[in-house]
């Protein structure tokens, strides 16, 4: 029998619209789960280009990407600097089950 060859699955190179984007993120709000929902910012991060988020923050390149992964605790700014570079805010709402 042969050995199954795989790679790893890279969420961010299936966002490419808006329509995408919005919807993985909503998912992954849902989850209430903060280390699952600074990865899936990272992933959408990296669809845009992280290169194009760095300059857009004023932060390093490489600091975004250790910040935005999983087990990282980014600052509230940061994320909230990422999120709004890449056209998101912020909005409360109930969360509703």
């Amino acid at each position: 029998m042969k050995p199954v060859k795989t790679t790893v699955w890279d969420p961010a190179e299936y966002l490419e619209t808006e329509e995408q984007i919005i919807a993985y993120l909503d998912d992954i709000f849902k989850s209430g789960d903060p280390d699952i929902i600074i990865t899936a910012i990272g992933d959408v991060a990296r669809s845009h280009g992280m290169s194009k988020i760095a300059n857009n923050t004023g932060r390093g390149r490489e600091s975004l990407y250790k910040s935005l992964s999983q087990g990282s605790k980014p600052s509230f700014e940061t994320v909230l600097k990422v999120l709004i570079s890449m056209g998101f805010g912020l909005s409360p709402r109930r969360h509703v089950e």
